[in-house]
């Protein structure tokens, strides 16, 4: 892990909605538990389909009902660079965890993980896909992704804690 951070990437198929909704829960949480100089975190899809698009406007209601930004997020597909650069690289489900698995180089492959395992309320392994159903897919996921993002930063708290120790020595320093 990074000296400095511990980067988090989620990803989906087409990141306009449940890996955008993840990031921007996992940033919240972050910040509301004081952790947002040691972590870092963005969202891609394993299509190129959606890049450069807008937030599926259901995710925006979702999120914005939750006080929880997303509205200015453009999807980007997950780039080679990714696999060396993040520490974590969260799969919303089974078929995305294939093929990250499929594509990451073999000294990146630890890094890839459900995001699921780290869900403390739900025992589901994915986040289903809402985009091709109704809004409430949408909640479910939100739901979904707010527990694992919960469990995600009691997972790594004592590294977090840690690493903002040697922050807060090294600038004093």
């Amino acid at each position: 892990m990074d000296a400095k951070k511990i980067k988090v990437l989620f990803v989906c198929t087409g990141n306009v909605c449940r890996s955008p909704m993840a990031e921007a829960i996992f940033k919240k949480k972050v910040k509301e538990a004081g952790f947002e100089d040691v972590f870092e975190a963005s969202s891609a899809g394993t299509s190129s389909a959606h890049a450069g698009d807008p937030c599926d406007p259901r995710a925006v209601l979702i999120c914005r009902r939750r006080d929880v930004h997303i509205a200015d997020h453009r999807a980007r597909q997950i780039q080679p660079s990714d696999f060396a650069d993040y520490d974590l690289i969260l799969a919303m489900d089974w078929e995305v965890l294939t093929e990250l698995q499929q594509h990451a180089p073999a000294p990146y492959q630890y890094k890839i993980q459900l995001l699921m395992r780290y869900a403390n309320e739900f025992d589901e392994a994915v986040v289903p896909d809402p985009y091709f159903g109704v809004n409430e897919g949408f909640v479910q996921a939100f739901d979904y992704c707010s527990d694992a993002c919960e469990g995600l930063i009691e997972n790594y708290e004592k590294k977090a804690k840690q690493l903002k120790a040697e922050l807060v020595a090294a600038k004093k320093g």
